[in-house]
């Protein structure tokens, strides 16, 4: 008993002296800015993480593309990380960064991506509040963001994975011109694949109203990637009217969970020509 009590003892004491948590030298993250986001039309509380470009500070008068990141609370860290790497290379422009997190990666810890990304579906009750969840995007957060920080309305891009790559679909197909781009890495939509193949926008369709890059990795699991390349093959069909400017790739060797990265990088090159990222 006296042996684990001094182990505890050391154990607390060596807790107490660690040094606090400094983000600033993770620079991977850059000068990234936090937001409680409490949206009144979800009923909820989000987390925006904003990274600003560099230069930003030193050029009040410019604006930036801004790249809104769903599931956040991952793929913030991941992917700022990975662009910090690519504007070394100047293989990307300077953009804005916004993560928007859950803060869990479980429902009962508030995570509802599987509600909010997604179109309805007959075997999920609880799926389907996409178009809430695209209120709060257009109504609440991006003008949050564009009153606050250096970020050009015509240049926003949209990126999710999985379900959150079925609602960068949602989006290009009901609200295309609230979005400059669009990329969607694996898009699932193995429960509701029906409701994406065709035009669900609210007026008339505006041919090349945004430009949609659609990636799936060769190795994703069967139920996803078989939906995904049907919607694909629907698409990218040579007589299809499209609300979108469609680019479509496979990634070889990436996985469901891996392709992520991969199809960000792709997808904001092709945005983003190697011209205009330096």
């Amino acid at each position: 008993m006296i042996r684990i009590l001094v182990l505890t003892l050391l154990f607390l004491a060596n807790a107490a002296s660690a040094d606090s948590f400094d983000p600033a030298k993770l620079q991977g993250l850059g000068d990234t800015r936090y937001h409680a986001f409490e949206s009144q039309t979800l009923g909820r509380t989000l987390h925006a993480y904003v990274r600003l470009p560099k230069s930003a500070e030193n050029h009040p008068g410019r604006r930036y593309p801004t790249v809104y990141l769903l599931d956040g609370g991952i793929n913030f860290p991941l992917l700022s990380s990975f662009y910090h790497n690519l504007r070394i290379g100047n293989e990307l422009p300077e953009l804005i960064l916004v993560g928007l997190s859950y803060g869990s990666d479980t429902f009962d810890g508030g995570n509802y991506r599987s509600s909010d990304f997604t179109a309805p579906a007959q075997d999920r009750a609880w799926w389907g509040k996409a178009p809430e969840f695209q209120a709060a995007l257009v109504q609440e957060l991006m003008p949050m963001i564009e009153a606050d920080y250096p970020s050009d309305p015509g240049r926003r891009v949209l990126f999710g994975q999985s379900l959150g790559g079925q609602f960068v679909l949602y989006s290009a197909l009901t609200q295309p011109e609230r979005f400059w781009g669009h990329i969607a890495s694996n898009p699932a939509l193995h429960r509701n694949l029906d409701f994406f193949l065709g035009w669900k926008g609210q007026a008339d369709m505006t041919r090349d109203a945004t430009r949609l890059f659609v990636a799936e990795a060769e190795f994703d699991d069967l139920r996803f990637k078989t939906p995904a390349m049907k919607w694909i093959a629907y698409w990218s069909a040579p007589e299809r009217k499209r609300p979108f400017i469609l680019e479509t790739r496979i990634l070889p060797g990436q996985t469901h969970l891996s392709a992520g990265p991969e199809a960000f990088r792709q997808g904001l090159q092709w945005l983003f020509p190697r011209a205009e990222s330096r």
